[in-house]
């Protein structure tokens, strides 16, 4: 085998010599000049089961100066907040309001009582007296029910029921609504809420025949409570009946716990068969039991009418409907809305006892006189209390 080192002629020794540097040069200048992963001892070369080295093309990029580019922004740390369970919680704060419907009326005329102001106005709950901080009148269109007694128990009953009943829709204006719901052994809806005059007429020519002579005033108001109640807004119940109440499932105590209850609401109540049971009574028809019994159902009537200040009528002729409905719609159409915040704030759902009196500047009753300088007296009607919220835990 022949060797780049076998000795050859002396006249061709200096070709040799430089093809051999150029031989031992070149392969050198090249491994320097080699990337760093194919030099000898890289791991591309120590490990044959690499695979195939390749040429990636690598660009080196020439390093910035620190002053050559700004630092990037640093982003705010979020709070952690560590909520048991994942819980979301929020806290509310319900400050209590209180508006209170109120009626002054003159006791002889009753006419409503104009011009009071704030300083007028005394306002106690469970006796502590409360800072009105706002009087305003409202003139507002109203929303009634007329919850009708109509069973088979006495044709002058009934008769007084169609005259008061009449005589009170005729009251209405274009932008009122009024519902019809009767009552004997149950109740029965015979037009919903409707400003329609014709409709409601219609209605109460239907009243023919009755079907019971059972009078379940109790549970026909407690369910009328409960309808209306999911209405907006300031609702009446104009009630005209005897007040009676023969097999109601609830009780005089249930019926008024309802009653306290169920807020904006306002009743009033027109008692039927005044003349006949004055009559029976003058010429000793009435035994002590029935004497008792409608004296009973008055008093009813009255106790439903004062608690949510409304007005309470007995009339004993047809004559005297025009001037009781002229009150009524005095009443609802033209009252006081005091607002006051409560002393007592706590979200217990209590009842809470209101009592409204009206004084002078000096904190005195107010007197009032005519313009020839006599006495009036007059009545201030207002719920005599309220149910406090209840906080949802």
């Amino acid at each position: 085998m022949m060797t780049i080192f076998q000795q050859t002629p002396k006249t061709s020794s200096r070709p040799a010599l430089a093809l051999l540097l150029a031989m031992v040069l070149v392969p050198a200048l090249h491994a320097q000049d080699a990337p760093a992963s194919q030099q000898p001892g890289s791991p591309s070369q120590a490990d044959p089961n690499a695979g195939p080295a390749t040429d990636n093309g690598t660009i080196i990029l020439k390093k910035k100066k620190e002053s050559d580019q700004p630092p990037a922004p640093v982003a705010p740390v979020e709070p952690k907040v560590k909520n048991p369970n994942n819980e979301t919680f929020s806290i509310r704060v319900d400050v209590p309001i209180v508006n209170l419907d109120v009626n002054v009326i003159l006791d002889k005329t009753h006419q409503f009582v104009p011009g009071l102001k704030n300083g007028n106005f005394q306002v106690l709950e469970d006796g502590v007296p409360q800072q009105v901080t706002s009087v305003r009148i409202a003139q507002t269109p109203i929303t009634a029910v007329m919850l009708l007694e109509f069973a088979a128990n006495s044709y002058y009953y009934i008769r007084d029921m169609q005259n008061a009943s009449a005589g009170f829709y005729r009251t209405l204006r274009p932008d009122d609504y009024v519902a019809v719901i009767t009552y004997d052994l149950r109740t029965r809806i015979l037009t919903d809420f409707t400003n329609d005059k014709g409709l409601v007429s219609q209605s109460l020519q239907s009243l023919t025949i009755p079907g019971f002579s059972d009078t379940n005033m109790f549970d026909a108001l407690y369910e009328t409570l409960d309808r209306i109640s999911r209405i907006e807004g300031r609702k009446y119940i104009i009630l005209i009946g005897t007040g009676r109440d023969t097999f109601s499932k609830l009780t005089l105590d249930k019926i008024l716990a309802k009653v306290k209850a169920t807020p904006n609401v306002t009743i009033f109540t027109i008692g039927t068969g005044a003349l006949i049971n004055e009559i029976a009574d003058s010429r000793g028809a009435m035994g002590g039991i029935q004497r008792l019994d409608t004296l009973q159902a008055q008093n009813q009537m009255q106790t439903f009418a004062r608690m949510t200040g409304g007005l309470s009528f007995n009339p004993l002729f047809q004559g005297a409907l025009p001037d009781i409905f002229a009150q009524i719609n005095d009443s609802i159409r033209n009252e006081y809305v005091l607002t006051y915040r409560p002393t007592n704030n706590h979200n217990d759902g209590s009842y809470r006892k209101v009592k409204v009196t009206l004084v002078d500047q000096e904190g005195k009753p107010l007197q009032m006189q005519d313009e020839k300088h006599k006495p009036l007296k007059y009545s201030v009607i207002a719920r005599d209390g309220y149910n406090a919220k209840q906080s949802v835990e």
